[in-house]
């Protein structure tokens, strides 16, 4: 199941009725109002000005540091720029409840073509009203003006565009054919229809949509239309969209043009932006007609669902190049050297850097430095082989560790499932040796891997069946294994209760090693706390079990990554369900002491689904969780974006970092985290995972590898 609001997708069509508080709260009297001011804008396109009124919003200083966002608010045909004035009481109200920051509000008038140009260049030359260049004076004359004249953020993810009926269809029209202007969008009972206007619509009146003498024309209105427009939308410059129509439109009455009522047309453009990769939309019904009772309510309540994506700071992007090949690839892991170089290891769907491809997934590990990739390495079966971690050893050498359905070391043919590996891999890239492990017939796999201090490894993860030869407690149970220097199994733990049990992280201190994963029925030893549960055990050099405990709430919870702070405490990331602040899933992070007693807990979240990933020590007991966000915790950039957070020692948040690419980053397509973090040799984190995007540089395939630097002491990019 998708964790998140995804890019191209949308949220079911509701009935619902928006009401609107009467009178604006104390905050605002105390915090002061907006004003509203008339001014005009030199129009080169037009030869003359264009009228508008702009809204600043208290405390705004002409001569302050401040920047802003900007709403670019356009009216319905006949209507003047003063109807969007009457909300103004609203934005005062929602700027002083902190539900949407502080913006500007450019009301333009828009009175050629007998006020019906309907916001497009006109090429009707009628000597009654000749069309005017509206689109190019709005979007290129007054944009500019406003950003020269005024303190404002000038870059699309600080612009939204509204409007309502004839406005709402130039506000989606400017969206799409001008996403480099405007990264939002309030479409709000937009007069479009498809393929062309019923006979009586006024669309066909004024010659906003004619050619030369002929007042309209069906090619131009259809070239002009939004389906025309969709295939030029780029999944790089995403549009979050918001539409709204009343259910109680007009109805023709000719049944041949039902499918033109407004209600109707909402309904369709919805379904069919949805569907359209860099488009984002939500679809609002609410009771009322083609008036303000309809328009007023979806203002406020498209706003506050579209403030989130209005920043001053631009979002942050992640850097080339991308790893991996023409197809699906997946991350899977990131290791620092001394020398300042950087270990990646992947799995990959075709071959990488010319080297043989065996089939499925192949694992691939390559090393880089400032100069460029010094080796790879790929190998695997026939059948998929996947990495799940990457650990430095002190010779320059890795291992690394993950799962495969084929036969790796030569001693398992014809296995019918999934079975662990870990292997090593000298500083140059070669095979030192690789050890397949798990239950002949059943599944086994590897999620995790920690370097011992000797040169070996732990490794660990779940077996469906019997690993070391104990019984299965249930479905599934969690395996910790030590892998000696030569690689061969030490010692290995199965441990389980009688649901489905498994291991996704393991972190090493001086005494012993941490493990942390998930249940679904509760370990022994442990208390089930509702749903499937995170739980973090500690076990001695020796393989000996110290102490368990479960953790999360009453929904669903996981532990995904572990690590031991520089003052001792074992803090360990993942995501809680049954606590989430505003929806989705948030992430937990909590942190222990060697004896099993938690020292803190803290849950970090938004609207969408969010969970953590990778725990990496700071200097003076600080961690960097990371992991993934469909929320706004900083700027948001697209579907799910990778997140950075930096905890104090107590569990405080000291910086938050968002960053990826229009499409999804750091998760899969089935909403699970997919991303990895170390310190790097100059103190900065390296992060590496899985990218839909495209990266400078271009992209290999249907799903890449980003590795990015992250400035731990800030928490940002």
């Amino acid at each position: 199941m998708s964790r998140r609001w995804r890019i191209g997708g949308g949220v079911a069509a509701v009935l619902l009725a928006l009401g609107l508080a009467g009178a604006a709260p104390a905050a605002a009297e105390r915090l002061g109002a907006g004003t509203l001011t008339t001014a005009a804008a030199p129009s080169p396109a037009l030869g003359g000005d264009i009228d508008y009124t702009v809204y600043l919003p208290s405390g705004y200083d002409a001569a302050g540091a401040t920047r802003y966002p900007v709403l670019y608010l356009l009216h319905g045909r006949g209507d003047t720029m003063a109807a969007w004035t009457r909300v103004k009481a609203d934005l005062d109200r929602l700027i002083a409840d902190g539900e949407v920051p502080p913006v500007i509000a450019v009301l333009p008038d828009a009175p050629w073509s007998s006020r019906g140009n309907w916001y497009v260049d006109s090429a009707y030359t009628g000597a009654d009203d000749p069309g005017r260049p509206v689109e190019t004076v709005l979007t290129r004359d007054l944009v500019a003006h406003v950003d020269a004249t005024y303190r404002t953020a000038a870059h699309r993810g600080a612009r939204l565009v509204g409007g309502y009926s004839m406005g709402g269809a130039g506000a989606l029209r400017y969206a799409l054919a001008h996403a480099d202007l405007f990264a939002n969008a309030l479409v709000l009972s937009p007069a479009v229809y498809r393929p062309l206007p019923p006979a009586d619509s006024s669309a066909r009146e004024f010659g906003a949509f004619g050619s030369g003498e002929q007042r309209f024309s069906d090619e131009v209105y259809q070239r002009l239309n939004y389906p025309a427009l969709l295939p030029g939308v780029a999944a790089e410059s995403p549009v979050r969209m918001y539409i709204a129509v009343g259910d109680d439109e007009w109805a023709n009455p000719n049944p041949a043009d039902a499918a033109h009522d407004l209600d109707y047309e909402a309904a369709t453009l919805y379904n069919t932006v949805r569907r359209t990769d860099g488009v984002a939309a939500e679809f609002r019904v609410l009771d009322g007609g083609h008036d303000w009772d309809v328009w007023r309510p979806a203002f406020v309540d498209g706003l506050r669902r579209l403030a989130p994506t209005l920043s001053v700071t631009p979002p942050a992007g992640l850097p080339g190049p991308a790893y991996g090949s023409a197809g699906t690839d997946w991350a899977g892991g990131v290791a620092a050297h001394p020398d300042g170089a950087t270990t990646i290891g992947y799995a990959a769907s075709g071959p990488v850097a010319g080297q043989p491809y065996a089939g499925g997934l192949d694992a691939v590990v390559s090393r880089l430095d400032a100069t460029g990739t010094r080796w790879t390495t790929q190998f695997g079966s026939p059948a998929n082989d996947r990495l799940y971690g990457v650990v430095p050893l002190a010779d320059g050498g890795v291992v690394a560790a993950g799962y495969t359905r084929g036969d790796l070391d030569g001693r398992h043919p014809g296995s019918p499932a999934d079975d662990g590996f870990v292997t090593r891999l000298t500083a140059t890239g070669q095979r030192a040796w690789l050890t397949q492990a798990g239950d002949p017939a059943r599944a086994d796999r590897f999620y995790a891997v920690a370097a011992a201090p000797d040169g070996g490894a732990y490794v660990a993860g779940y077996t469906s069946g019997s690993f070391d030869g104990t019984s299965p407690a249930g479905d599934k149970d969690a395996v910790l294994a030590r892998i000696a220097p030569d690689g061969s199994v030490a010692w290995s733990r199965q441990f389980g209760g009688p649901g489905e049990d498994k291991a996704y992280a393991v972190a090493v201190d001086a005494g012993g090693v941490y493990v942390a994963g998930g249940t679904s029925a509760g370990l022994p030893g442990t208390t089930a706390l509702g749903g499937t549960d995170g739980w973090l055990a500690r076990f001695d050099a020796a393989g000996n079990r110290g102490w368990t405990t479960s953790v999360g709430g009453a929904g669903d919870d996981l532990l995904g990554g572990v690590a031991v702070s520089s003052t001792g405490t074992v803090v360990a990331t993942g995501s809680v369900g049954g606590e989430a602040t505003a929806g989705g899933t948030d992430v937990l992070t909590v942190a222990y002491t060697a004896a099993g007693r938690q020292r803190w807990r803290t849950v970090t979240g938004g609207r969408g689904a969010d969970g953590g990933a990778d725990v990496v020590a700071l200097p003076g007991g600080a961690v960097a969780v990371v992991g993934f966000t469909g929320s706004s915790l900083g700027v948001p950039v697209g579907g799910a974006d990778a997140l950075t957070l930096r905890l104090d020692s107590r569990g405080r948040q000291l910086g938050v970092a968002q960053y990826g690419t229009a499409r999804d980053d750091a998760a899969d397509a089935f909403g699970e985290e997919n991303v990895y973090a170390t310190l790097g040799a100059d103190g900065r984190l390296l992060v590496s995972g899985l990218t839909a995007g495209t990266l400078p540089g271009g992209a290999h395939g249907n799903g890449d590898v980003f590795l990015a630097t992250i400035d731990a002491t800030k928490g940002t990019p």
